[in-house]
């Protein structure tokens, strides 16, 4: 009779042990993380050989070279020196300047106006209540592509040409060229107010904003306002009704009690939604390519169609706005990190 305990034992304690990895939380999630790993690797390696074999089936050129080749066409609108000879690396960062011009100044006057329009819906005052849930209900269930088009083909493309064009004291203008006013400048003589003033068929001087940017400024600024103003009043109304009444038996009038006791714990609850709508403007900014206002995706689908580079330019796109919302969110999280230390 043959004895088989000394060849069965050894894998009775494999499968006790391996049992025991697979029931151990922190193991196993080792394990299914890893398992998940590989495979996102696999797929990611046989998509990569895929597109790669399909370029060179059809002999496009893939790499990043293209970079430093002229571009040869024109970006009338730009904060940055650009011309037709300058490559296409340089109009991508004209692309990017916009945006950031776009997405910095809409975010600015959109927080202001939000936290403007929350607080008046939360007003004694009938008229200035329903003014703010109006605005708020209007602007929020209107597409913001639709908002665009209506800004600038309903709007600042009707407005009458320069010669007519509305002014304040005669120093800002506008019409459907843009809007102008007056912009420090450097001479010969150092440094001077430049004032804008009427030529022949356009004004000269001064700085001038396109009718392109600021349909586009204002539709995002309006729109993202909207949700805005909804945050601020359920971060107001977040704060117990307890410590307002208290602030006010100590004497504190409506505006002090505001800033001094409300806002500071409202702004725990408001702004982890207030970084959502921040990112969302910024990637909102892409609709310009509706109106051609030439910003990053604008810029982005003329360097595309010209050099059939698909893959490298929007991987480009892709990482700047990536790059551009992992910054923001980085911003607010460390503004976050300090009202909740100073709450308390």
């Amino acid at each position: 009779m043959t004895d088989h305990s000394s060849t069965s034992a050894p894998s009775t304690s494999l499968l006790e042990r391996v049992q025991q990895i697979w029931f151990h939380e922190t193991y196993r999630g080792y394990l299914i993380q890893g398992v998940l790993l590989v495979a996102i690797l696999w797929v990611a390696l046989s998509i990569a050989q895929n597109v790669s074999e399909n370029l060179a089936r059809q002999q496009i050129a893939s790499g990043f070279g293209f970079l430093d080749t002229t571009s040869g066409f024109v970006i009338s609108q730009r904060l940055v020196d650009y011309s037709e000879t300058s490559s296409y690396g340089r109009a991508l960062y004209v692309g990017f300047v916009n945006t950031l011009a776009v997405a910095i100044v809409g975010i600015v006057m959109a927080t202001v106006l939000g936290f403007a329009i929350g607080i008046a819906r939360l007003s004694s005052n009938w008229l200035l209540s329903r003014f703010a849930t109006s605005y708020i209900e209007l602007l929020r269930n209107v597409p913001l592509l639709l908002q665009i088009f209506f800004l600038y083909f309903g709007v600042l493309r009707t407005l009458p040409f320069p010669q007519e064009a509305f002014s304040i004291g005669q120093l800002i203008f506008l019409d459907n060229r843009g809007l102008h006013f007056p912009m420090l400048a450097y001479g010969a003589d150092g440094l001077f107010l430049s004032v804008p003033e009427l030529g022949r068929f356009n004004f000269a001087g001064g700085a001038n904003v396109s009718p392109e940017y600021l349909s586009l400024l204002l539709a995002l600024t309006l729109y993202t306002a909207a949700f805005i103003a909804e945050i601020v009043r359920a971060g107001i109304q977040s704060v117990p009704t307890g410590q307002i009444e208290a602030a006010r038996a100590l004497g504190l009038n409506r505006r002090k009690v505001l800033r001094f006791v409300v806002m500071p714990q409202a702004l725990r609850v408001i702004i982890p939604p207030l970084t959502s709508q921040y990112l969302n403007l910024t990637k909102n900014s892409s609709l310009a390519v509706f109106i051609a206002y030439p910003e990053l995706v604008s810029i982005a689908g003329i360097t595309l169609n010209q050099t059939g580079q698909a893959i490298e330019v929007l991987s480009i796109a892709m990482i700047v706005y990536l790059t551009l919302s992992l910054l923001t969110s980085l911003a607010m999280n460390l503004y976050y990190a300090r009202t909740e230390v100073a709450g308390k």
